[in-house]
């Protein structure tokens, strides 16, 4: 998912629910009249969990279920991947300054090329292809550069998506709810009990409601996320074009040894 797209259709899929609410409130106020007394009446004397259940029905409570633990695991998954240590590890930095400094190159190549993170390979991108030249060598830096990125983004994209789809759930059941309650009142041929329509309603209001508790914080936490991600990448740039800048005339060099 792009990273520009998601928003868009998050915040369209909010407006949607808003909409879906506001035109069930106005329009469902007869019924809800109706309803009000039994749903009271009826929370008081069940458990709210379980009312939520009957409410919501086995198939939105597997979805809203496995929604919630995907999310969950995937905030804990990328929380883990965003941290410093695992994108532009301190160690590596000193350690592979201090070889190139002593000129130990091989030990250089090694570290980086021994280290998982993300600028351990980037770095040993650019050391294998340093003997084609500097231009070559920062050309392959941003090539991995560029897929480790795509990489990170990746695992974001799953986090925008739960955004998304959460509140398209949640307004499928509201129209759904709503539906349910109108075909009671539609083919009731007397005024019909508050407890039949309390059923649709619940159903409609709850599917809202969990949709948007699970699509607010999955937006907010990948947006926290994405902005950290996009700064420690940009210092990935910054450090590993500042530890392969010694070599820039590398390339100059051969092409002055092949004039003379």
């Amino acid at each position: 998912m792009h990273s520009r797209s998601w928003p868009r259709a998050a915040y369209v899929g909010l407006s949607l629910v808003t909409l879906a609410w506001l035109s069930c409130t106005e329009l469902g106020s007869y019924a809800l009249g109706l309803t009000s007394t039994a749903m009271a009446q009826e929370a008081e004397g069940t458990n709210l969990l379980a009312w939520a259940y009957r409410a919501l029905g086995p198939g939105y409570s597997i979805i809203f279920l496995a929604l919630s633990f995907s999310l969950g695991a995937l905030v804990v998954m990328n929380i883990l991947t965003a941290r410093r240590e695992n994108v532009c590890p301190g160690y590596l930095v000193d350690g592979f300054e201090t070889s190139l400094n002593e000129k130990k190159y091989q030990d250089a190549y090694e570290l980086a090329k021994g280290d998982d993170s993300f600028l351990g390979n980037v770095l040993s991108a650019g050391l294998a292809k340093l003997s084609s030249g500097y231009a070559h060598s920062i050309e392959a830096m941003q090539e991995v550069g560029e897929e480790e990125n795509m990489k990170l983004d990746h695992r974001l994209s799953y986090m925008a998506l739960i955004g998304t789809l959460s509140p398209m759930i949640g307004l499928f059941g509201t129209v759904h709810g709503m539906i349910n309650s109108f075909s009671v009142i539609a083919n009731s041929a007397t005024t019909p009990k508050p407890s039949e329509l309390a059923k649709g309603i619940s159903t409609a209001l709850f599917t809202t409601l969990v949709g948007l508790l699970i699509a607010i914080p999955a937006i907010a936490i990948y947006a926290i996320l994405r902005n950290r991600i996009s700064r420690l990448v940009l210092e990935v740039g910054i450090l590993s074009e500042g530890l392969m800048g010694r070599f820039q005339n590398v390339g100059a060099d051969k092409k002055n040894g092949e004039k003379k």
